[in-house]
């Protein structure tokens, strides 16, 4: 046994030690499987575990599907009884909402058919009011007729371009503002004038305009004709324009400028744009070609700058009446001063009195706390009739 078997490092290993450490490695070699065969056999009870666990789960989860499933067994044959009672109500619904409608379009048709008989009426009544106004329309062409012999003859223009005039001024200015046919300095006659408001000269207004070359040129047929007509237009309006310039343009007593009146808003549309030249002309004479629209807005702004110098005037009047109750409302307040003043005096007249009295008061009191040795009849008769009573 203490043969030698092995030297290992210098030293010598014995049969008895070898044997000891094969003994000892099987030892732990043993320990080593009942290690891994208890872990084994404590992993499989574990999974058993986890399996009965899983399958208690399963069982649970399928019972109650089950559950789920009869419930939604009963539901499903609830709503199916629900559906066909509703079913049968909704049929029995549209069955009446059709009868009704039925009664409905049977009464709508029977109204439409009333008012298409009533609209038929209005619309003959119609047809006869049409036929007035096409009988009108013709009186209207005849007048249309006698209107151009009107503008055929001059008197006649210059009574039709007044009237409109007059009509747009009277519609915009109250009648102090202007004047019909007044007469200036030098005994000419303007249409109109129009007082504006803080200033003494007129804005003069004329509306006889020369209409004979315009009605000439619309009725020419021919070049030669309308070459002619042309130069009637001009030489009539530049004799026109010097002519207001003239007689309506008095320093110190007109205003700087003129307004030539066009009774018609498509004669005026000529005049711009066939003979701009003319227009030019007319501003540069300080004679300013207005139509009826123009002629309004003009009219217009004559009546803002009236209606303004009345604000000033109403505001310069409250000025004046708000110095006076500022006036009114300072002798106030000097009065109210001066009565505060005697207010004052006053109180201090009556503190006065009030600290007098009191003063008295206790005076009298400490007199009347006084205590005398002496009777009243042991006292000297001076100091006896002293204390009797007034």
């Amino acid at each position: 046994m203490n043969d030698v078997v092995l030297i290992m490092g210098g030293r010598a290993i014995t049969v008895a030690e070898a044997v000891t450490a094969a003994g000892v490695l099987a030892g732990l070699l043993l320990l080593g499987l009942l290690v891994i065969a208890l872990r084994a056999r404590r992993e499989q009870a574990e999974a058993q575990a986890a399996a009965a666990e899983r399958q208690r789960e399963l069982d649970d989860k399928l019972e109650a599907m089950t559950r789920l499933h009869a419930e939604m067994t009963g539901r499903m044959q609830t709503m199916a009884e629900v559906f066909g009672s509703r079913q049968a109500e909704l049929t029995r619904a549209i069955g009446d909402r059709f009868d009704s409608l039925r009664g409905t379009v049977h009464s709508t048709l029977s109204e439409n058919a009333e008012r298409a008989a009533e609209h038929l009426g209005k619309l003959n009544e119609r047809l006869a009011v049409i036929d007035a106004a096409q009988a009108n329309l013709q009186g209207l062409a005849s007048e249309m007729l006698s209107l151009k012999d009107v503008l055929s003859n001059k008197q006649a223009r210059g009574a039709y371009g007044q009237g409109r005039m007059e009509a747009i001024i009277r519609d915009a200015l109250p009648a102090r503002a202007f004047e019909f046919q007044a007469t200036l300095r030098n005994r000419a006659r303007p249409d109109c004038i129009i007082r504006l408001p803080g200033d003494d000269r007129p804005l003069v207004v004329d509306a006889k305009f020369p209409l004979e070359g315009f009605a000439a040129l619309r009725e020419a047929q021919s070049e030669e004709a309308r070459v002619a007509a042309t130069r009637r237009v001009r030489n009539d309006l530049q004799t026109h324009i010097k002519d207001v310039a003239d007689k309506y343009l008095l320093p110190g007593e007109t205003q700087d400028l003129a307004l030539m009146f066009v009774p018609s808003e498509a004669l005026y549309a000529d005049l711009s744009e066939q003979f701009e030249d003319l227009v030019q002309k007319a501003h540069r004479a300080r004679v300013l070609i207005v139509s009826p629209s123009l002629l309004l807005m003009a009219v217009q702004v004559a009546q803002a700058i009236v209606r303004d110098a009345a604000i000033r005037d109403q505001a310069r009047m409250i000025q004046l009446e708000v110095g006076r109750l500022l006036d009114d409302v300072r002798r106030i307040g000097e009065r109210a001063g001066k009565l505060d003043t005697h207010f004052r005096q006053s109180q201090e007249d009556v503190a006065g009195l009030v600290t007098s009295t009191e003063k008295v008061i206790k005076r009298g009191e400490r007199i009347e706390a006084l205590e005398f040795e002496q009777k009243p009849a042991e006292l000297p008769i001076e100091a006896v009739s002293l204390r009797r009573p007034a």
